[in-house]
């Protein structure tokens, strides 16, 4: 076991997806600003871009102690679905941190839907936005590409995100990974409105072992998910993981995120075994080889 792989397995907490800069807007920290105040709170955090990759960056940071791994986001900017950018990501995010690479599917598909922050582009290229990109066909059937990436998936040390998939999408790539046996398939963000699952929904999705349901807490901060689903998806769901999806600078940082979750806890009625669950042990089930 190293040294980063320790960290990870003794971490009071860990929230696999905060943004960091650069990303496609500006975002409140660099990879290594965040890290450090993750360690400040015995945490261990995933960053994400929706530019790429940020394995780099991570395997850089843990070489200054910091507990911290990454992920790639498959948006066409990024080389869409081609196995060899996945295949890089791992190599460049090393073996130190003995964690998995989240490997999430297109965040920019083109679908109808206004964002409720206030996002500021990080470079004049990305005024007009990035070329989306979805995971199923004009019939609504799967992508050969993306079958072809999970099928590559499979032997690599990755869990596949659904990214911004929508709710049928969603029910297409957790068939197609029940059925390849993918090891490891995380829900992102499913109450958000690009995907618009309830907890009702998802108890009759997430049956499989390898299949794990993302809760942000930017979902309800910004409106989009009721606090009803959101005790229920904490409460109910069987391998949940709780994360912040936050980084950006009109939302909280880290520490009012962490007291706030606390409070959000407590006022949910969840035991400390059940917050232990979704905010360490199960995260840390996910990621590990």
């Amino acid at each position: 076991m190293t040294a980063a792989d320790g960290a990870a397995r003794t971490a009071r907490f860990i929230d696999v997806h905060y943004h960091c800069g650069p990303d496609a807007y500006v975002r409140r920290h660099t990879a290594t600003a965040a890290a450090a105040r993750y360690a400040e709170h015995g945490g261990w955090v995933v960053l994400k871009n929706h530019l790429g990759s940020t394995a780099a960056q991570a395997w850089e940071a843990r070489q200054q102690g910091l507990p911290v791994s990454g992920s790639i986001v498959l948006n066409d900017l990024a080389g869409g679905f081609d196995p060899r950018a996945v295949e890089q990501a791992v190599v460049q995010h090393g073996e130190d941190s003995g964690l998995r690479l989240i490997v999430h599917l297109p965040t920019v598909t083109g679908r109808t839907h206004r964002s409720r922050l206030t996002r500021t582009p990080s470079h004049p290229l990305l005024a007009d936005g990035q070329r989306p990109l979805t995971v199923t066909d004009d019939s609504g059937t799967l992508r050969p590409d993306v079958r072809d990436l999970l099928r590559a998936a499979r032997d690599l040390p990755v869990v596949v995100s659904t990214g911004h998939a929508d709710g049928h999408e969603v029910r297409l790539l957790i068939e197609e990974a029940v059925r390849l046996d993918l090891p490891r398939l995380m829900l992102n963000q499913p109450a958000n409105p690009m995907t618009g699952l309830t907890c009702k929904d998802l108890a009759d999705l997430v049956g499989a072992e390898q299949v794990f349901t993302e809760q942000t807490a930017l979902t309800h901060l910004l409106g989009y998910q009721p606090w009803s689903d959101l005790v229920d998806v904490l409460a109910l769901l069987p391998r949940v993981v709780y994360s912040s999806d936050l980084g950006q600078p009109s939302q909280p940082d880290i520490t009012p995120w962490l007291t706030q979750s606390a409070e959000w806890f407590e006022r949910a009625g969840l035991t400390p075994r059940r917050v232990q669950e979704v905010t360490r042990d199960t995260p840390l089930a996910m990621l590990s080889l």
